[in-house]
């Protein structure tokens, strides 16, 4: 794995936001900061949530989204993507979901963070930029981003590196996880696999556990 990097620290606190003529109010719209900024057990000082029904809490601390995949959105959707472009808080190179598991530990700054599941796509995304595609289109894509939960609290700022403390023993990438979701929702074996993450997100667990049933009986 390469030096994964905090390119981007991003931080917004709820507020009306108007997209193509619909107003929402949101903390999708998150602006850089260069830090240091104090990561708490559910979000970064400054920072907050629009809908507290499916958006933060100690599951999704951070959201997390790979710089690397900024190219293949401009060339995709044909525009110049903004700074935080998926409301993300930490923007970070050489960062891929196929390698990263769910329940992986790193180091962040200095606090201790672990995944805990894929970030889902939403509705306010695709109002951002006016594509009622947009959130098939980033599953299908694979390039979700993720979401941390916060072991130990700390101080992270741009630069800092994510260094891999510990690796989940059961090594259910972002990517298996959300196939199996997304695309492979009849494969039994592969739900079972999902749902032996000791690590897995309360909300995402209950997800796989109704795919069990409505599955494989």
């Amino acid at each position: 794995m390469k030096k994964m990097l905090v390119e981007s620290l991003n931080i917004s606190l709820p507020k009306k936001e108007s997209f193509y003529g619909k107003e929402i109010i949101t903390g999708i719209c998150k602006q850089p900061v260069a830090g240091p900024l104090r990561l708490g057990k559910t979000c970064f000082d400054g920072d907050g949530v629009g809908d507290l029904r499916y958006h933060g809490g100690s599951d999704k601390a951070v959201c997390v989204y790979s710089l690397d995949h900024y190219q293949y959105w401009e060339d995709t959707l044909g525009i110049r993507m903004p700074v935080a472009a998926f409301g993300e808080n930490l923007t970070i190179s050489d960062l891929k979901e196929d390698d990263i598991c769910i329940g992986d530990i790193f180091k962040l700054g200095t606090a201790l963070v672990q995944v805990s599941q894929p970030r889902q796509p939403c509705a306010t995304l695709a109002a951002r930029y006016g594509r009622a595609d947009m959130v098939k289109r980033v599953v299908d894509s694979g390039r979700t981003g993720f979401y941390f939960r916060v072991l130990e609290e700390g101080v992270v700022e741009k630069g800092a590196g994510l260094s891999i403390k510990k690796r989940d023993p059961l090594g259910i990438t972002v990517s298996f996880a959300n196939n199996t979701y997304h695309h492979n929702r009849k494969d039994c074996s592969a739900i079972e696999k999902v749902l032996a993450v000791s690590a897995f997100s309360s909300s995402w667990r209950k997800s796989f556990e109704d795919l069990r049933k409505s599955s494989c009986g």
